[in-house]
């Protein structure tokens, strides 16, 4: 038998040497935790022993840090959105309702949120229903992509917003997908098989996950009603053409109707109306285009205000001011220029008196139907009044009530333009918020200082609510006290029985009519 010598007989490997030079290299377990070959010779752990958790794997912790990085960018994006709400910043202003963005942003922050968690309880019915939201939402970015308006209104912090909601949709499919596995894969590892059953810890949250998420993709099913009837109300094309106004940031919609000149080419003296809380064409045009059939004027023009009907929003802050220097700039551009008789009516007769201040030389005289005192903003500017305007805005994306409306009262397109539906749009909710913040500030400043400078030889008729003032005393002294606007005035007209909307009494029809006739021919 052949001799060996000591230095062979060190290079003879022993089988303990063998296997480890066979063992596969280092992995994210044998890093943390003995590897497949030793734990088979280990005691198996007990499945309810701390150490048994996917957050061994190197790659579920990562997954966690990236989960809370995606939360922590949600964050700091919904909250410029939310900012927006208020006063826009640089490049964010959206052209439809900024609800909208705020109600993905706010689905996405949601989200990340249960994501993180419910984090490390993988759930198949988390899986499932996130699956169905991604879906939702897909087909809410499909829509507001494709259809050109909605696309338009959006712009690109809605495209951005409903995007990314679906991103951390699919990331959350994932995340759940990948816990699931490492779970698996440790419970195999440390205690010889996967667990299949549930703590009562476990079930909690699971039953939580699942509430959670059931609650989210209803609101997303209503947000995709909404956008449904968005696309469909697209189509309704506006009377009259959109300008663009502010540098291009957005465009007001004017209608005029009626001859500019007489048989004798002479310049006709035009109506310019000007809604109270609702827009022009819920009544004032029915009765704008009785005045002209009737002979009472021969012409009249109307501009929706930043958000109503078919006019953009505008970028927050939005006073009187600001917003009759943009209905100034879109009657140049639609190439009018007067002369005005100005009717307004409401709140509309602030706008109406800050742009006869500012157009003087070109107002042949005033009406003003029930009109709103300056001094009277104060509840109409309360927080308590932003507050639940704020909130119907932000449950705007929803269409609870534009839905209902729809599916069980038939409303159509033109109820939720300009109708009955309009004040239940995002679009005209943000223009109310953006009116109440600044009503007793800005707008007020703006109306007091119109009365310094307003011509005081414009031709002046009130024609005030019998209602109203039988119901407010303050109300009757407020109105008497709007008749001293100007030294020329013609009439102080007041309605018995007429509310607010004074035009939708017949005795009311009739002294408009008859005021307004005065007016022109004056």
């Amino acid at each position: 038998m052949p001799l060996v010598s000591k230095r062979d007989a060190s290079r003879t490997s022993s089988p303990e040497d063998e296997d480890e030079a066979s063992a596969p290299p280092p992995d994210e377990h044998t890093r943390l935790l003995p590897n497949r070959i030793d734990s088979t010779r280990a005691p198996l752990l007990s499945p309810d022993d701390p150490a048994v958790s996917p957050y061994n794997l190197w790659s579920i912790r990562l997954l966690r840090y990236l989960t809370i990085f995606f939360t922590l960018v949600t964050f700091v994006w919904w909250v410029i959105v939310l900012v927006s709400v208020f006063a826009t910043p640089p490049g964010f202003h959206t052209r439809g309702s900024i609800f909208s963005s705020y109600g993905f942003s706010s689905l996405a922050l949601a989200n990340m949120l249960f994501t993180l968690i419910f984090f490390i309880v993988p759930s198949k019915s988390v899986r499932v229903l996130v699956g169905v939201m991604s879906f939702g939402l897909l087909i809410d970015m499909i829509i507001l992509v494709s259809v050109e308006k909605t696309r338009y209104e959006e712009g690109w912090v809605g495209i951005v917003s409903v995007v990314w909601a679906l991103l951390m949709g699919l990331w959350t499919l994932f995340t759940d997908r990948t816990v699931k596995w490492g779970k698996e894969e440790e419970e195999q590892r440390l205690t010889g098989r996967a667990e299949s059953r549930h703590t009562v810890a476990e079930w909690l949250s699971i039953m939580l996950s699942t509430l959670a998420y059931s609650v989210m993709i209803a609101a997303v099913v209503l947000m995709t009603g909404t956008i449904i009837l968005r696309a469909v109300d697209a189509g309704l094309a506006p009377p009259g053409n959109l300008y663009w106004v502010d540098g291009g940031n957005y465009r007001l919609h004017v209608y005029c109707n009626g001859n500019k000149t007489n048989a004798m080419g002479a310049m006709v003296t035009t109506v310019l109306f000007e809604a109270g809380d609702d827009p022009v064409e819920h009544g004032l045009w029915q009765f704008a285009g009785n005045a002209i059939e009737n002979g009472t004027i021969q012409r009249y023009c109307f501009a929706d205000r930043p958000g109503v009907a078919w006019s953009d929003t505008s970028p927050s802050p939005l006073s009187a001011g600001f917003a009759v220097d943009a209905l100034s700039e879109a009657l140049a551009e639609a190439g009018e220029t007067g002369p005005w008789v100005l009717a307004s009516a409401g709140i509309g007769s602030l706008y109406s008196r800050v742009f006869s201040a500012r157009h003087g030389h070109d107002v042949a005289g005033m009406l003003l139907i029930d009109p709103l005192h300056e001094t009277l903003l104060g509840p109409l500017a309360s927080a308590r009044v932003g507050f639940f305007l704020w909130l119907r805005g932000i449950l705007s994306p929803l269409g609870l009530d534009r839905l209902s409306g729809a599916i069980f009262r038939g409303r159509g397109s033109q109820d939720r333009v300009y109708g009955r539906s309009a004040g239940q749009s995002g679009k005209f909710i943000f223009a109310k918020l953006q009116e109440s913040l600044v009503l007793n500030s800005f707008t007020r400043r703006d109306v007091e200082g119109s009365r310094q400078i307003q011509e005081k030889s414009t031709p002046l008729v009130v024609v005030s609510s019998g209602q109203h003032i039988k119901g407010d005393a303050n109300w009757e002294e407020k109105q008497r006290d709007l008749t001293t606007l100007t030294d020329a005035l013609k009439s102080w007209d007041i309605v018995d029985d007429a509310p607010p909307q004074v035009w939708q009494t017949e005795a009311g029809r009739n002294a408009i009519e008859k005021r307004l006739r005065q007016l022109v021919k004056n």
